[in-house]
């Protein structure tokens, strides 16, 4: 497990998740998950520059995308 990064907003109905300085840029359909290790969503998109990208996250139905912003996003 690793930190994907810190959701920053949100924009049709995605979190939108800016990755840590020096990450590798994670795999698409890879599971997000919180400190807490619930599931949150699934990684659907990566775009932005290479050296800090962006991660679009696809929200699990019981999870509130207002309730993610500031949360701090793990690969499983």
């Amino acid at each position: 497990m690793y930190r994907l990064g810190t959701v920053t907003r949100t924009a049709q109905g995605l979190a939108i998740v800016r990755c840590d300085e020096g990450a590798d840029a994670p795999d698409i359909g890879l599971t997000a998950v919180d400190e807490s290790l619930s599931g949150v969503g699934r990684v659907v998109d990566v775009f932005g520059p290479v050296d800090r990208p962006y991660l679009a996250v696809s929200p699990a139905d019981r999870v509130r995308l207002p309730d993610l912003l500031g949360t701090k996003l793990y690969a499983r």
